[in-house]
């Protein structure tokens, strides 16, 4: 059974494309994001999908797209930030080497910036990110298997953390 090598996990703003792709790279893996995947298969950005078609439909499609990864990629894998709470998601992320970027609000709100593409950020970005790190904090952490902090961190610091505690977990 293939299986990606690791699972990247965490809010908007707090690594995931950026870390993965270094990750990957330092790996010698591919790297594969289901937020692009999702586009791909919806033939439009993620904010469009939103205006269009709801916020369910992009769940489903989401959904859809992390099961396919996680069955066909071997590589370093980066989940949208809220594609963790579908219960479906949470039960096949298990037994995978999940990693959780952690990443605080003031942080998150440089990275996003508060003039955000991001759907779910639209209304009032400071307070709806606040919102989401508060509701999706617990889940993050219960499926972690390696949580690094991310605040004031260069990506190739995050990398090399990362990619030590995988050689770690892989002794």
């Amino acid at each position: 059974m293939t299986r990606p090598a690791a699972v990247l996990i965490g809010p908007p703003g707090s690594g995931k494309s950026t870390v993965g792709q270094g990750l990957a790279e330092r790996l010698g893996l591919p790297f594969r994001d289901t937020d692009a995947d999702v586009e791909a298969v919806a033939g439009k950005p993620i904010a469009e999908i939103f205006i269009d078609d709801g916020e369910e439909h992009f769940r489903a499609l989401e959904r859809e797209a992390v099961a396919r990864a996680l069955a066909e990629h071997e590589g370093v894998l980066a989940l949208g930030g809220g594609a963790i709470l579908d219960p479906g998601t949470q039960q096949a992320l298990s037994g995978h080497t999940v990693v959780y970027l952690q990443v605080g609000l003031s942080d998150a709100v440089k990275r996003v910036g508060l003039a955000s593409a991001r759907p779910l950020l639209v209304l009032n970005p400071r307070s709806q990110l606040r919102k989401l790190l508060e509701e999706r904090l617990p889940i993050y952490e219960r499926l972690a298997v390696i949580s690094v902090d991310t605040d004031g961190r260069e990506p190739a610091e995050v990398v090399d953390e990362v990619a030590a505690a995988i050689e770690e977990r892989t002794r």
